[in-house]
C-alpha cells in the first residue's frame, strides 16, 4: 500500500513537471512569436516527451503495468497547477521577458551605433566607388569596341 501511495505522489508530480514544462513553451511562444509549422512542430516534440516521461515512470514504478489512479494522479496534479500556478507564471514571466528583450535591444542599438555611423559611411564611399568602376568599365569597353572595329577594317 505504501509504494502504491508513493507511486501516486510521483503521478502527481508527474503532472505538476509536465504542465510546467507546457508553460516554459507557452512563455517562449508569447516571448518569440512563430507561425503554426513550428507551433505544430513544437507540440509534437513536447508531446513525445511527455509519453517518454510517463511510459518511464509507469516503467520504474509499476513495472510497465498502467495503473489508473497513477492517471488519476497526473491529472490532479496538472489541474492544480494549471489553477494555481500557471496563468501568474505565463502572465508575469512573459512580460517580464518582453521587457528584457526590449531593454536588450536598446542597449544593442547603443552600443552599435558606432558601427552603424561607420558603415553607413563606408557603404557611401562603396556605393561612390561602384558608380566610377562602371563608368570606367563602360568608357574601356567604347574603346575596346571601337579598336576592334578599326582592327576588322584594316584586316
Amino acid at each position: 500500500m505504501a509504494s502504491e501511495n508513493v507511486f501516486l505522489f510521483y503521478a502527481l508530480l508527474m503532472g505538476i513537471f509536465i504542465t510546467f514544462v507546457y508553460d516554459i513553451l507557452r512563455i517562449f511562444r508569447r516571448v518569440v512569436p512563430h507561425g503554426n509549422f513550428l507551433v505544430s512542430l513544437e507540440d509534437i516534440a513536447f508531446w513525445i516527451y511527455c509519453a517518454t516521461e510517463v511510459f518511464l515512470l509507469m516503467y520504474h514504478e509499476s513495472n510497465g503495468t498502467l495503473r489508473w489512479f497513477a492517471i488519476l494522479g497526473a491529472m490532479v496534479g496538472m489541474l492544480l497547477y494549471k489553477k494555481l500556478v500557471s496563468a501568474f507564471l505565463v502572465k508575469y514571466v512573459s512580460f517580464l521577458l518582453q521587457k528584457l528583450l526590449i531593454l536588450l535591444s536598446k542597449v544593442m542599438r547603443i552600443l552599435l551605433k558606432p558601427f552603424r555611423f561607420v558603415g553607413g559611411k563606408a557603404s557611401g564611399v562603396a556605393g561612390k566607388a561602384v558608380r566610377k568602376g562602371r563608368r570606367g568599365g563602360r568608357f574601356i569597353k567604347k574603346k575596346l569596341t571601337f579598336f576592334l572595329k578599326v582592327l576588322k577594317m584594316n584586316l
